[in-house]
């Protein structure tokens, strides 16, 4: 809701000057819950990203390529199947380069860290479609640390429109309440 008087201009111009209270009421549940959403969305990132920690990729027992991990070892530290690996590359997810000798897909360590983080929001139940843009941002900022701005500035938007929801739902109550 960023602009509350066009928010509270829609509400009641639209189904309230018709006695549709049932329908302006929900209206505000909707946003409400947009909101919440959107809360969850960015405390789901913030996990994620908290949860990336150097991958064992240098460890003396890891199965590697020439400078980085082959797909079935980066499968199984994730707990997943070598094919979602594939479908991630597919959506853009995951960028691995081929090994010019084997064709092998070998995984370094920014592939690494995106395919980290697509797990961990993949278990949080988001659509890869939604993931691709934060990978998309995450290489563009060269890893997650650059993103605190961001992330900062995402937390002071959904302030600003959860305080200008407040208002705008005063401002509906009080429309309602001269209404009768």
């Amino acid at each position: 809701v960023p602009n509350v008087g066009e928010w509270i201009s829609e509400v009641c111009s639209s189904d309230l000057n018709r006695g549709g209270v049932a329908v302006g009421l929900r209206l505000v549940d909707e946003s409400h819950a947009q909101l919440l959403d959107d809360r969850r969305t960015l405390q789901a990132v913030e996990r994620a990203l908290r949860g990336l920690e150097p991958t064992a990729a240098s460890e003396p027992n890891a199965v590697s390529g020439p400078a980085g991990r082959f797909i079935g070892p980066l499968a199984g530290e994730l707990g997943i199947r070598p094919a979602t690996l594939r479908k991630w590359e597919r959506a853009g997810l995951v960028r691995p380069r081929r090994d010019p000798r084997t064709g092998y897909r070998v995984y370094d360590e920014a592939d690494m860290r995106d395919a980290r983080l697509a797990h961990q929001l993949r278990r949080g139940g988001y659509l890869l479609e939604q993931i691709a843009p934060l990978i998309a941002q995450v290489r563009a900022a060269g890893g997650p640390e650059p993103l605190e701005a961001t992330l900062r500035d995402w937390h002071g938007r959904l302030s600003v429109r959860g305080r200008a929801m407040l208002a705008g739902a005063a401002e509906l109550e009080a429309y309602l309440r001269e209404r009768g």
